[in-house]
């Protein structure tokens, strides 16, 4: 478990990665007042959370983003699944620094989290969203920077405004579904497949088969869960991949495109700039540069 802290516009920001073959339990405390948030890329925790005598659990997998209020009375352990690489993204701001903030984003905070600005026991859970397509690119784009220093920190300063401002966005949007409990848990099901097998997906009709969805009800349910269709969602996978690929392995352009399921080199190239604004030659140039 490796756990990066740092200090972005007077928030507190915890970023976290494990791979572990066993699970492992990481405990925290924190000290003072403070409304949290946890964004999270890949894995899978359950949360447990101890204050007056009281215990609680919140399981949190991938494309989940909470928030909550915790003060020093609160102990926090995750539990973190193996196998399973955990990246999670945590935002703490202290009651007393929200009180410091320019008018209008107090007025965020004060108006959208009403509960945890003005908490009313040591711990208070907030809503909890799948996350959009932009916030897991901004999570990934932080795990994936090459950046270092100054650069860094601007950089982060960046996607954690960038974090908060779609969080804030989706409770404004107030996007509402009937889905049931056991039909969340087929969806999160065709999810992890199509992760698992972004460069050889199963068919619609395969993936339906195999999660117990009709067709029909997977492709409808699919997008008004995660907000976009089946088959973006792997296309956005696979290009995500092909950015972790060419920034933390030795492969080759070529070699990349090949791995993530492209077989032409320009459409994979073409697909890739029009997501993250460069070439991918670009990006694996920049990787072997700061690795000299």
């Amino acid at each position: 478990m490796t756990t990066d802290i740092i200090e972005v516009n007077n928030f507190i920001v915890l970023i976290e990665q494990s791979n572990s073959n066993k699970e492992f339990i990481q405990k925290c405390e924190i000290d003072g007042d403070a409304v949290g948030f946890a964004f999270y890329g890949s894995g899978n925790v359950e949360l447990e959370i101890k204050h007056n005598n009281q215990i609680k659990y919140l399981t949190n997998t991938t494309g989940l983003a909470i928030s909550f209020f915790g003060n020093q009375k609160v102990e926090f352990a995750h539990k973190i699944a193996p196998e399973k690489p955990l990246q999670s993204i945590s935002i703490f701001a202290k009651l007393k620094t929200l009180q410091t903030l320019p008018q209008t984003e107090k007025e965020i905070f004060e108006k959208k989290l009403p509960d945890l600005v003005n908490p009313k026991a040591h711990f208070v859970k907030g809503p909890t969203l799948f996350m959009t397509l932009e916030m897991q690119l901004a999570v990934q784009k932080i795990f994936n920077t090459t950046y270092t220093g100054n650069t860094r920190l601007l950089f982060l300063k960046s996607q954690v405004n960038e974090l908060l401002a779609h969080y804030f966005a989706l409770l404004d949007s107030e996007r509402k579904n009937e889905l049931s409990e056991r039909e969340k848990e087929q969806l999160f099901q065709a999810k992890d497949i199509v992760s698992s097998n972004y460069s050889q997906p199963p068919t619609i009709t395969e993936l339906s088969k195999l999660i117990g969805l009709n067709s029909n009800k997977l492709k409808k349910n699919f997008k008004e869960l995660f907000g976009i269709p089946v088959y973006k969602y792997i296309h956005e996978e696979r290009l995500n991949k092909a950015y972790e690929l060419l920034c933390n392995s030795e492969k080759t352009v070529q070699e990349t495109a090949w791995e993530v399921g492209y077989e032409s080199l320009s459409s994979f190239s073409n697909a890739f700039q029009k997501k993250f604004g460069s070439r991918p030659n670009e990006v694996k140039k920049q990787f072997l540069s700061n690795k000299s």
